[in-house]
């Protein structure tokens, strides 16, 4: 029975700080573990977001004009289909030739974008993470913690080991948006 009630009383107490994500918690003092979900600090920051929604922003832009691109192609596809019955074999082969390396060069372009695009996201999300940092290295100061993990290396653990929220807090409050 005591087995029974120690298994309970360890349950809700790993239940217990997921309930009061509105308030602040204070820091865990005295361990020198603590947890951060990296992810959720992106995504729930300010800069994060404001970096995801430009992001978001160009994709969205990139994905219209690979739209219109290829509804052009599509457009003299079939214009040059049609005019295929009209055309000398050998000046329909020129023709079709010409328009397929138009094709390879916009998609090639297109695709080196959003290449482009990706680079300058992973750039960002690097810059991001460098001025976290010094936010995390005042955290570990502050509780006197000597380590710091990603939170899905943790197998278990009663989270109050978890600074995610106060690093979100602090990252808002110190890093500039973008």
């Amino acid at each position: 029975m005591r087995r029974l009630l120690a298994a309970v009383a360890i349950a809700v107490g790993l239940c217990g700080p997921a309930a009061a994500q509105e308030t602040v918690q204070p820091l865990p003092r005295g361990s020198a573990v603590l947890t951060l979900d990296k992810v959720r600090v992106f995504r729930q920051s300010l800069a994060g977001q404001q970096i995801e929604a430009i992001i978001d922003r160009e994709n969205e832009a990139l994905a219209a004009e690979n739209r219109q691109i290829e509804a052009e192609l599509e457009a003299e596809e079939r214009a040059l289909t049609d005019r295929r019955a009209a055309l000398e074999v050998a000046e329909f082969q020129a023709l079709a030739e010409a328009f397929n390396t138009k094709a390879v060069a916009l998609r090639a372009a297109q695709l080196g974008k959003a290449r482009a695009l990706e680079q300058r996201f992973e750039a960002q999300r690097q810059g991001f993470f460098q001025a976290l940092v010094p936010i995390l290295g005042t955290i570990m100061q502050e509780t006197g913690a000597a380590v710091i993990l990603e939170d899905k290396a943790v197998i278990l653990s009663l989270g109050r080991i978890d600074i995610t929220d106060e690093a979100i807090r602090r990252m808002d409050a110190a890093a500039p948006a973008p």
